[in-house]
């Protein structure tokens, strides 16, 4: 059986089933499955990531309960597995995440850090392959196939050493999946957190599958799911009792791609080059609420959110969305297209606060997202005046300004007045 020490890296062509430690280094974590040093498609996911980056930076914080969100009123973001065990899990209500862990440690989401510290996970999996697709700043897909040579080892080896370096170089821990596509990748990566390192095999994938729910597929939301739920499909043996006519006919091109996925099959490649869409963040209030002011203040801080993400990632954006979600769970959206692109948060709010006052009175509201799309790289973009805002570069370079004093002194070393109400 192909095996596999993930402590000292020794693989094994027949180490018996019965072992329980390496011959070589008596580590206990060892991974076995037949086709093993066979597969090369893989998804990375790291662990906790935000929490894991501020235990990392605040070492007071390791054993302790740690959720990365907003205030009382917000949602999750992130939590440590110490509070997930306790049933926090991201987008939970603040709330409702204090209840069921009122010792946990809140802290206020740091994107600057979480993005260097992408940065240096992105730069690992880019020496192993050039075959790197990042999904977010914490996960991606990598095609390792054909890198044996390259490496004089396996992709299965490679990837266990990623996730070393990871932990002693970056300070942080990922989970790997691999397998034989990516939609099997993603799963089986999700099989074993926290450090985990879980396989699924050309052979056995049918059988893995079978018993497993629908909901494992990547974008089966609530919506889909009560559609499945509807036409009696809940397990993927469910799906495979559909004709794939019958199931496109009833689902339209999500029914095709279903009817191949029940199968284990998926053609998608692994593309380094997938451009990122866009960048949004959104909060879900605790209690309805059409109050001007608190509206105002949360989208500003949407803004900077957004607008910290953008320039983490040398991004700017040249249309700004706005979403909300009314008490009977309506949507509403709009959308502006700006004259010139921006990652400014004074312009993202601005713009969002235009989209807000004519639907303001169409609250209550129970969630207020902000967005920015038709992305680029920022040194790509001609810079130009606003001669309708005659103060706006003025505005640009004060905020610029001040997170130069924040990259310094932290967070909270300026804070503008609408952001506390």
């Amino acid at each position: 059986m192909p095996s596999l020490c993930r402590d000292c890296l020794t693989p094994f062509d027949d180490l018996p089933e019965a072992a329980r430690r390496c011959p070589a280094c008596g580590g206990r974590r060892l991974l076995r499955h037949p086709e093993l040093f066979d597969l090369g498609i893989a998804h990375m996911d790291c662990d906790a990531f935000y929490a894991s980056v501020e235990k990392r930076d605040d070492p007071s914080l390791r054993d302790k309960p740690v959720i990365v969100g907003g205030g009382r009123r917000g949602v999750v973001t992130t939590a440590c597995y110490i509070a997930r065990i306790k049933g926090v899990r991201s987008a939970m209500p603040m709330f409702q995440a204090l209840k069921l862990c009122p010792e946990a440690v809140i802290v206020r989401p740091r994107f600057d850090a979480y993005a260097e510290a992408s940065r240096a996970v992105r730069a690992l999996m880019d020496e192993l392959t050039p075959s790197v697709e990042p999904l977010s700043l914490d996960e991606a897909f990598m095609d390792l196939t054909g890198t044996a040579r390259l490496h004089g080892a396996p992709p299965a080896i490679m990837l266990a050493r990623l996730v070393r370096r990871m932990q002693a170089e970056i300070g942080i821990t990922g989970s790997i999946g691999l397998s034989h596509n990516k939609f099997l990748a993603k799963i089986a990566s999700d099989l074993d957190k926290p450090r985990g390192f879980a396989v699924i095999g050309r052979a056995e994938t049918a059988a893995f599958l079978r018993d497993k729910p629908v909901r494992l597929i990547w974008g089966v939301g609530q919506v889909t799911q009560r559609s499945l739920d509807a036409a009696g499909i809940r397990t993927f043996a469910d799906l495979l009792r559909w004709d794939r006519r019958d199931l496109i006919q009833r689902f339209g091109g999500t029914g095709d791609r279903l009817w191949h996925l029940a199968r284990g099959e998926d053609r998608r490649r692994v593309s380094a080059h997938t451009p990122v869409k866009g960048i949004s963040n959104e909060t879900t209030f605790n209690e309805n609420t059409g109050d001007p002011d608190v509206l105002d203040g949360h989208i500003w801080r949407l803004s900077e959110k957004v607008s910290g993400r953008a320039k983490a990632k040398g991004l700017v954006g040249g249309v700004v969305l706005l979403k909300l979600k009314r008490a009977d769970h309506s949507l509403l959206s709009r959308r502006l297209t700006l004259r010139a692109p921006t990652q400014i948060a004074d312009t993202i709010y601005r713009t969002a606060r235009g989209l807000f006052d004519p639907v303001a009175a169409r609250g209550p509201f129970r969630l207020l997202g902000v967005g920015l799309s038709d992305l680029k790289p920022a040194d790509s973009a001609v810079a130009s005046g606003d001669l309708l805002d005659p103060h706006a570069a003025a505005r640009a370079r004060a905020e610029r300004a001040a997170d130069a004093i924040r990259a310094r002194w932290g967070n909270a070393a300026i804070v503008k007045g609408r952001a506390l109400r």
